[in-house]
């Protein structure tokens, strides 16, 4: 059974809305567009949401595109976007736009991004030689490397 991790939020601007799930086992919460943001082509815009969040100590909320809205070309450029346990700023989605035509209007409430809660394990990086890290079968084959053609 998954343990319940909570999550204290905070609405900056009476329109926002809090993240929810789209089914009961969904991995995110729909994170939506506290205002109608255009976003040109080829251009990032940071999108407001009107949220703070006060994520667990060990623990990262990782923001993702939704599916959706990149089929169409509006896409996060850094992929996963992290908040980390100790930010306390304002929530916002850095969006780009890369589809047809010269912009996209994010609507005002439009679901724009998922959040997921992760564990973050601590960890300790130790310095060694070499020979310590060990061999694998894949070495040091990289980009591509374990794909098939």
């Amino acid at each position: 059974m998954r343990r319940e991790v909570e999550v204290k939020i905070f609405r900056t601007h009476n329109d926002a809305v809090l993240p929810e799930r789209a089914s009961e086992h969904a991995a995110g919460w729909d994170i939506r567009a506290l205002e109608e943001t255009v976003v040109s082509f080829r251009s990032s815009v940071m999108v407001p949401t009107g949220l703070k969040v006060a994520i667990p100590e060990g623990y990262e909320g990782q923001i993702r595109a939704r599916s959706s809205l990149g089929k169409k070309g509006l896409i996060l450029p850094h992929s996963i976007g992290t908040i980390d346990s100790d930010y306390r700023g304002d929530l916002f989605v850095l969006m780009t736009w890369i589809g047809e035509g010269d912009s996209y209007v994010i609507e005002k409430g439009e679901r724009i991004a998922q959040m997921v809660i992760a564990p973050i394990p601590k960890a300790r990086f130790r310095e060694v030689d070499l020979e310590h890290l060990g061999q694998t079968k894949r070495g040091e084959g990289g980009f591509g490397s374990t794909g098939r053609f």
